[in-house]
């Protein structure tokens, strides 16, 4: 790593060829490809004490089968790809964060080294997504202790060896939502009910009918959390029947609170760089680049939320295309905007160019509002349609909808805005 003596004698000036933001499944992944293809310096900055993302806290099977043809836990996960990095070459920075930029693709970070100055010729973004807390949500009641996030039940239990309480609630029925009943498990605290307001469970069928059966845990559908009661911790929460509107009571000391997802955007709103307005995050074409020069942006940061294994696909992606970048391959300035109607809300990549290679896996992204078991997709531009493509499986809210980016084929990138929508 090139560093550089400056002026100032409390800030440190190093000058890698790529700085990662994030050291998950997609930042420590584009880590790994763009070091293994020579790229000569890069350094990824991770804000926590150890670099692996969410899954170095989910201590429970699950991670590893699209990427690395494995199955493997959560923490076993993380340990890999933060080997794989440093074993290529990759410059690991923990507690680090990125408080602002410095210039078009430099950064202020302050860290246990003291405040540096990190200027690099191209940016990653790879920051991921969180969970809304409570406010975010606005969910009346107390202010009761134990309710908590996913993510911050997993720190609790899997990094800081603490304890919950004995019978919970857990709000949604996403994917993450079976990883925060397995938590609660290990932690010796029961899911007493699952609640989600679609008539459906959000997470695939292979995760939540065995999870029904065989960790015991009810789900209801159609249902919503009204308010939380207890001090100074929860005793109970009211659940509304949203097709009857009757209320039940349900005891518990525990809510957790999983899925409504958020991009951590705070950078690249703060570099001015254009966010998708449905999605929170930055505004990307199929190469992964962002509408400011030498900033890219993988995984989570772009569409909350898919898989760790997803994420670090999209992160072995991004790295083909900011070596481009760093060689000097420089993309056409135009391109056709994909937007989306209801019941859909966002679409990811949003920007078709011309000449531009297809998206990551060779899938569009999208996710939807509603349950829609066999959906066409229809894509319309400059007044008519220009392309309809069946999907054997369903659109489902709370999780991404993949399909095929053949679809795309006849749209023209250097035609009007594209209109996604699904037909039944």
């Amino acid at each position: 790593m090139t560093d550089v003596t400056t002026p100032d004698a409390h800030t440190r000036v190093v000058e890698p060829e790529v700085v990662v933001i994030g050291a998950g499944p997609a930042g420590l992944r584009a880590a790994t490809e763009l070091a293994r293809a020579g790229t000569r310096d890069v350094l990824v900055l991770e804000r926590e004490r150890e670099a692996g993302g969410i899954p170095r806290h989910s201590d429970h099977p699950g991670y590893g089968m699209r990427d690395l043809g494995r199955f493997v836990t959560g923490p076993t996960y993380a340990r890999m790809l933060r080997d794989k990095a440093t074993d290529a070459g990759a410059t690991i920075l923990t507690e680090a964060m990125a408080t602002d930029w410095a210039g078009p693709t430099s950064l202020m970070v302050t860290s246990p080294e003291g405040r540096l100055r990190v200027a690099a010729r191209a940016v990653v973004l790879a920051s991921g997504a969180r969970e809304r807390p409570r406010a975010a949500r606005a969910i009346p009641g107390d202010r009761a202790q134990g309710v908590l996030t996913t993510g911050t039940l997993q720190n609790i239990v899997h990094l800081k060896h603490g304890t919950v309480g004995k019978r919970a609630v857990v709000v949604g029925a996403e994917l993450v939502s079976w990883s925060a009943v397995l938590t609660l498990r290990h932690a010796g605290c029961r899911t007493a009910l699952m609640t989600t307001t679609h008539p459906h469970a959000e997470s695939y069928w292979l995760f939540h009918r065995p999870g029904r059966i065989v960790l015991k845990t009810p789900v209801a559908t159609r249902t919503r959390v009204t308010r939380i009661m207890g001090r100074p911790r929860v005793e109970a929460v009211e659940i509304e029947d949203l097709d009857t509107g009757q209320r039940r009571t349900v005891e518990c000391d525990t809510v957790i609170l999983t899925g409504d997802w958020i991009p951590d955007n705070e950078l690249a709103r703060a570099a001015g760089i254009t966010l998708d307005p449905s999605s929170r995050g930055p505004l990307v074409d199929t190469a992964l680049r962002t509408d400011r020069p030498g900033i890219f942006a993988a995984g989570n940061v772009l569409h909350p939320v898919d898989t760790a294994d997803i994420a670090a696909l999209d992160g072995a992606a991004v790295a083909e295309h900011v070596r481009g970048y760093l060689e000097g391959r420089q993309p056409p300035s135009a391109g056709a905007r994909l937007e989306v109607e209801a019941p859909l809300r966002w679409v990811a990549p949003g920007i078709l160019r011309p000449g531009d290679p297809a998206p990551p896996r060779r899938r569009l992204l999208l996710w939807t509002e509603e349950y829609v078991a066999v959906p066409k997709v229809v894509l319309e531009q400059d007044g008519r349609v220009v392309a309809r493509k069946r999907v054997m499986w369903p659109a489902a809210p709370g999780r991404v909808f993949r399909v095929p980016a053949d679809v795309l084929d006849s749209v023209d990138p250097r035609g009007g805005t594209v209109t996604i929508r699904l037909e039944r």
